[in-house]
């Protein structure tokens, strides 16, 4: 038995990920397939195009066997943070053989090469890191001159470091190997090249397309059940799970959804109130503040808090942070702890049936069917990340365009998806 292991947010599922799905089956020879995916909030900040439940229906119905939920406290992190929550889930629950990832590089070698050095942390790259952070540059920009400078002082290699680390995709493809290589796991990890599309194109361009694209065009866009441009680029699957999302009105949901609540919370507190949530350092809760004060839309909010070193997704991860309670105290905490804690499962096929009994024997980590088991723990870690799950449920369900499902308490009353 070949276990292949997944890491995506499906938001929503879209022909390339079904192309990668099926391209990483065949090249890893896997006869199952676990997806640890993101829940109701995503790695940029943002919410779901739909929520997680019929996200998971999108993947089953695609070959996917067994979804299991990526805590929001990684799911809405950085990269390293994103990639090394989910890797340790696959890597606890004992049973996945692999990890295959979309890359624009295409090759894990070169990926490998650089995620070593990350590891490592040599000196000479720690001292070169220093100097581009004290220019006032982002930790991304700086960490990719950092490397540069590393590589050419030490001719270690001939790779284009700035083209692999400037491409997102690789960089969170390094991530999955730096953490692979820091709980030592014996997982095999191998990469697929992505096609097409880049993850930032905004514009649909044809059979695959990124996700941007796909949210953008849900956003601007008159549609309906037979739409031409979305059965381009979508399967039929999640064609019809989106509109049954849809019809009931459950969405779309997006960012801008939260502006009212987001901007109401900020401009009811004072600054030194704002330091206190995760992320927020540096004078930046004044700039918050007074951005609020100021802003008539969502992106009026961003742009008046966004600097050279403070990025978009940055800044809307610090927003989602405030709008769910997530304190600096939060973070310091939950970041002690490197086990995910725990594996939420969130649906599963037949064949997916016979992994969780696997997993139930092999497990290092408790597997959550129900949250109301598990969310009087003893155990407090584990008990405040189910805390802000349960929390961050209530609040997206409240952009429900439907008032009938914008009740809270979902998250102990939504089934597990069984298909």
């Amino acid at each position: 038995m070949k276990v292949l292991g997944l890491i995506a947010e499906y938001n929503p599922f879209h022909n390339g990920h079904l192309y990668h799905l099926e391209e990483s089956k065949k090249i890893s020879g896997a006869d199952f397939v676990v997806c640890v995916m993101s829940g109701n909030f995503i790695q940029r900040g943002e919410p779901a195009i739909v929520n997680k439940w019929a996200r998971t229906k999108m993947a089953l119905s695609s070959g996917v066997d067994l979804v299991i939920e990526l805590p929001i406290t990684c799911a809405m992190a950085s990269a390293e943070y994103f990639a090394s929550g989910a890797v340790r889930i696959l890597n606890d629950i004992g049973i996945v053989d692999y990890i295959c990832f979309g890359s624009e590089h295409g090759g894990v070698a070169e990926l490998d090469f650089i995620a070593q050095i990350l590891v490592d942390e040599p000196e000479a790259y720690r001292a070169f890191l220093k100097e581009e952070l004290g220019k006032g540059l982002s930790y991304p920009a700086a960490r990719e001159s950092a490397l540069n400078k590393y590589a050419v002082s030490d001719a270690l290699s001939d790779i284009n470091i700035s083209e692999i680390i400037g491409s997102s995709n690789n960089i969170l493809g390094i991530e999955y190997l730096k953490a692979l290589k820091r709980i030592k796991s014996s997982i095999m990890p191998l990469t697929i090249k992505r096609i097409n599309n880049d993850y930032n194109t905004e514009n649909i361009t044809g059979s695959i397309s990124s996700a941007s694209s796909i949210r953008k065009y849900i956003f601007t866009g008159n549609l309906s059940s037979a739409d031409d441009v979305l059965s381009t680029t979508l399967p039929k699957a999640s064609i019809d799970v989106l509109f049954e999302e849809f019809h009931a009105g459950r969405g779309p949901i997006f960012k801008e959804d939260f502006y009212p609540v987001i901007t109401s919370l900020i401009r009811k507190m004072m600054p030194e109130q704002i330091k206190d949530f995760a992320y927020v350092s540096e004078g930046l809760e004044n700039r918050i503040k007074s951005a609020a004060d100021a802003a008539g839309t969502y992106e009026e909010l961003l742009e008046g808090i966004c600097t050279r070193r403070y990025t978009k997704t940055r800044v809307q991860r610090m927003l989602m942070g405030i709008l769910m309670g997530v304190t600096s105290k939060d973070i310091n905490i939950l970041s002690r702890f490197d086990s995910p804690q725990y594996a939420r499962i969130l649906g599963f096929n037949r064949k997916g049936k016979q992994l969780l009994s696997q997993i139930k024997k092999k497990s290092s980590i408790p597997l959550v069917l129900k949250t109301s088991d598990f969310i009087k723990s003893c155990n407090p870690v584990l008990k405040r990340k189910l805390e802000l799950e349960s929390l961050s449920t209530d609040l997206y369900v409240m952009c429900y365009k439907d008032s009938t499902f914008r009740k809270a308490g979902q998250e102990f009353t939504q089934n597990i998806i069984i298909m």
